[in-house]
């Protein structure tokens, strides 16, 4: 048979207290914690997302004028005409070139018009036709125009060379 005692066995009950609640809570303050300063001390800088914006997409200002146009000049030089290839002079070419430069030195390519001339012939008698075939060398070629300009001129006086008419027969 059954007694009190055999129905209330001395188990002891599990204590009710806050400890558990508190432990909780120290421990979601904790999580938050490392949250936030995990990305406030791990995430970039604002200053440099906005500097990596500046540098790859310059900003658009139009202008009126530019401020080079104002003192630029273009001098034009004599039209060349020269025969192009070898021995039979059947193929020519009738270039005009104007030369860019500061107003201030504008009197200078007048004067030195003629070695600007012979520089470029210089240069034209030793193209071959099939250099003209290459569209990439209509850069070369005033590349090597503004730099023998560069030479007779001097330094810092052409800006570069404008081809303003080109005719290959």
């Amino acid at each position: 048979m059954s007694t009190k005692e055999d129905a209330n066995p001395e188990v002891e009950a599990p204590p009710k207290s806050g400890l558990n609640m508190v432990g909780l809570l120290v421990l979601g303050l904790a999580c938050a914690t490392t949250s936030f300063a995990s990305v406030f001390f791990l995430a970039p800088s604002p200053a440099a997302a906005t500097v990596a914006v500046e540098t790859a997409e310059p900003e658009y200002k139009p202008k009126e004028e530019p401020p080079a146009a104002k003192s630029q000049a273009y001098t034009p030089v004599q039209e060349i005409l020269i025969t192009i290839g070898s021995a039979p002079a059947t193929r020519y070419l009738k270039m005009q070139v104007s030369i860019s430069t500061d107003k201030s030195n504008a009197k200078d390519v007048k004067t030195a018009e003629t070695a600007l001339i012979d520089a470029f012939l210089l240069y034209l008698r030793s193209v071959e036709v099939s250099d003209f075939e290459d569209p990439h060398f209509y850069n070369h070629m005033r590349e090597q125009l503004s730099r023998r300009a560069d030479l007779v001129l001097g330094d810092g006086v052409s800006n570069g060379v404008m081809i303003t008419e080109f005719l290959l027969r």
